[in-house]
């Protein structure tokens, strides 16, 4: 039994429309990207230290912030008041996130740890290991090759894609998949920017786990555009697109809710850890259906048009 039934809608004369969507969803996310310098990079690639830790009882993040303004290392008083400072997962949970400095010690994550915990004395466990959530530390050499890796993985993934699809397919196929994913990237890139999260290992995964959603979404209408090219000789090229994408729209629409009921649950319980990961999928599930109907679709038939003329 059909969930959906039989539709005959018109998507291809409402793609105007979805350009003009995304185009300005695009460009918010550019014009957000570009006032803040760009991406807004987690210490996996900018490298720094991050500290996080929990106290026995509700912390004010400004009075963490006061007594970060004389940090002791080394003998020399240094000022850490205007380092990220935040609550995260409970508000008895703080994290605070330093840039790399120069002639920073080895145990630098540690005496902020100290400083934190001896400044702070009936708000904290007996035992400074039960204080202490997660202590990390990222060189600026280490943190470099990591953005180059990042981005190679993505670029990578999106050319062996476009060389499959065009072996598979057909090149035009391929130049609308491509399109679809890149759009999704960067719809997903942008509203992180606007939103002001930061880019960090696992939202390279989630990036590139948005580009194989979306590309399954994609095939499964590219595929159903190739059987009808040959059972529908006697319509255009652009109804018969439209019927392929009605075709497949039920199996289309189930998919999606079901995956996206899947990651909002992760989102809501799942904790700080995934916390960033799933928004990331929340949005690349919805961006990722929409762009295999309004964007994908579109190019292909007029890459079509441009190959007739």
């Amino acid at each position: 039994m059909r969930l959906i039934k039989e539709t005959d809608i018109k998507f291809l004369s409402q793609s105007r429309f979805g350009y003009f969507l995304s185009g300005a969803i695009i460009l918010a996310g550019l014009i957000s990207l570009v006032l803040q310098g760009g991406p807004r990079l987690s210490i996996d690639f900018k490298g720094g230290s991050l500290v996080a830790v929990q106290f026995t009882e509700v912390m004010d993040v400004n009075n963490v912030r006061q007594v970060m303004d004389a940090v002791s290392i080394e003998g020399q008083i240094h000022n850490y008041s205007r380092a990220e400072i935040k609550q995260f997962g409970s508000a008895k949970d703080i994290s605070v996130r330093l840039p790399i400095q120069e002639d920073q010690p080895e145990n630098f994550p540690q005496l902020i740890v100290n400083h934190l915990y001896e400044s702070f004395p009936d708000a904290v466990p007996a035992d400074q290991n039960d204080f202490i959530l997660s202590i990390e530390k990222v060189g600026p050499k280490i943190g470099a090759e990591l953005s180059g890796k990042a981005v190679m993985a993505i670029m990578s993934a999106l050319l062996l894609i476009l060389i499959y699809i065009s072996i598979r397919f057909e090149f035009k196929f391929a130049i609308g998949a491509i399109a679809a994913l890149s759009h999704d990237v960067i719809i997903t890139l942008g509203i992180f920017s606007i939103m002001d999260y930061e880019i960090s290992l696992p939202i390279i995964a989630a990036f590139l786990t948005i580009v194989g959603y979306s590309l399954n979404d994609t095939i499964v209408i590219l595929d159903r555009v190739r059987e009808n090219v040959k059972s529908m000789k006697r319509s255009s090229y652009s109804d018969m697109v439209d019927r392929s994408i009605n075709d497949s729209l039920s199996r289309t629409i189930i998919t999606s809710i079901t995956t996206f009921m899947v990651v909002l649950i992760l989102f809501v319980f799942g904790g700080e850890v995934i916390h960033y990961f799933s928004f990331a999928m929340l949005i690349g599930v919805v961006v990722g259906t929409y762009s295999s109907m309004y964007v994908a679709c579109p190019i292909v038939v007029q890459l079509h048009k441009g190959v007739k003329s």
